[in-house]
């Protein structure tokens, strides 16, 4: 949680220690679910982006996140910054991982950089717009 604190997210809602219930296993395909969550919004808008971090704590999970960007399915979340050097120079100071300096892509004005979180999930900024 403090990894995305740090990238601007606050939360808005905590399930403190954990909590577990058949119907939530249930929307999840698991036959038991018992979580500690939290869920985090970036800005203060109703309509900001949300992030819903769950750990499960039974079943605990077993299997390593995506190795690589192009892997099928969501591989990475993208969050847009107004100073990607500022921000890059600042995370990758601080330890954060990242795959490459930011990148500027051939005739756009975006530039990327790709990182990831302390699970080893993709992560990327992105400045400008296409």
């Amino acid at each position: 949680m403090a990894f995305y604190k740090r990238l601007g997210f606050k939360v808005v809602l905590d399930f403190g220690e954990g909590m577990e219930s058949r119907e939530m296993a249930d929307a999840f395909n698991l036959k038991s679910a018992r979580i500690r969550g939290v869920h985090l919004r970036l800005g203060d808008a109703e309509h900001s982006t949300r992030i819903d971090l769950l750990q499960f704590l039974g079943p605990v999970a077993t299997q390593k996140p995506y190795s690589e960007l192009n892997h099928l399915g969501v591989a990475r979340t993208c969050l847009k910054t107004d100073d990607i050097h500022k921000d890059y120079s600042e995370l990758k100071q601080e330890g954060f991982y990242f795959l490459s300096e930011p990148k500027r892509l051939p005739g756009t004005a975006v530039t990327i950089a790709c990182f990831t979180d302390p699970d080893g999930v993709f992560l990327e900024l992105l400045e400008g717009d296409f």
